[in-house]
């Protein structure tokens, strides 16, 4: 099969959605359900969650427990196949941390990304040297080689900043801290924030700097978060579920429950009005960056 643009994680989403719904309408619990198919609830809530591709007959045999008529049991089969198709990361899977292709896949799908930062310059900003120091930081006793395989595939993430086709629009708030902590040394340091002087100045991308003076903000009560929206059919609804990503040190957390999205969008909102504008951030980036070069 031909390999898309967004991989296999939207279609496994969305048939993980579509099943789950079948099982609650069949009113039958992951347990109960997992029982009738011979299958571990483990397997259950990896395949209603999107974190594993689905044989055709495996999805039959869910839609046959479940009781789906057989026009839906067809296009269910038929988005499986869908499943199947790999996105460019999974060149990257020796070395891609456990669960983190699925955000690679949500993150290539996605029009817009709204991220938040407390500490550090998120992945898809990152330069080399500097991804390179967060990554030993994290991975004191990795080999070399495949710390490089990690620094590889964040800098191949951030060429969707840069795509000819429908590169998504990307407003990043950082706190000053980020700009302040010398991660992989003063060089290093310089080097990144002209880097994200360099690509604020790309039309779909916006960052804004929350300096010290603001005091308390949301985000020092949510923590670093991304939300990622994905691209609206003929009726403007869109095709995938806003979803929040937010990175943990033993994982990512998703969530896609509209309630959640909405207060991390008011959040983050919140955060953004209390930020510099663009221009002033700017500035402070720029200004931050040469007192890294003073001798």
């Amino acid at each position: 099969m031909a390999e898309g643009p967004t991989g296999s994680t939207v279609p496994r989403r969305q048939l993980g959605r579509h099943l789950k719904e079948l099982r609650n309408r069949a009113r039958l619990t992951v347990r109960a359900a997992a029982a009738k198919l011979e299958w571990s609830e483990a397997k259950m809530w990896r395949i209603e969650t999107g974190q594993t591709p689905l044989r055709s007959l495996d999805v039959q045999a869910m839609c046959t427990v479940y009781g789906a008529p057989k026009d839906l049991t067809d296009a269910l089969m038929g988005l499986a196949k869908e499943t199947k198709a790999r996105g460019w990361w999974h060149a990257y899977g020796d070395v891609i941390p456990e669960g983190f292709d699925v955000y690679v896949g949500l993150e290539e799908a996605a029009t817009g990304l709204s991220s938040y930062e407390s500490d550090v310059v998120p992945g898809l900003l990152q330069i080399d040297g500097y991804a390179r120091a967060i990554t030993r930081i994290h991975y004191p006793d990795m080999e070399e080689a495949e710390l490089d395989g990690r620094v590889r595939l964040r800098i191949e993430r951030q060429t969707l900043l840069t795509r000819v086709t429908d590169p998504p629009t990307l407003r990043v708030a950082l706190a000053e801290t980020v700009l302040r902590r010398p991660i992989g040394g003063h060089a290093v340091m310089a080097a990144q924030l002209a880097h994200l002087v360099y690509v604020s100045e790309l039309p779909n991308l916006s960052i804004r700097i929350v300096p010290f003076g603001v005091g308390a903000h949301m985000g020092v009560v949510t923590g670093p978060f991304v939300i990622l929206r994905f691209p609206v059919n003929g009726d403007g609804v869109e095709m995938e579920p806003p979803t929040v990503y937010a990175d943990g040190y033993t994982g990512g957390l998703y969530l896609d429950k509209p309630k959640e999205v909405d207060q991390y969008e008011t959040a983050f909102e919140g955060i953004w009005d209390a930020a510099l504008d663009e221009q002033a951030s700017r500035r402070l980036i720029a200004e931050v960056a040469g007192s890294y070069r003073e001798p």
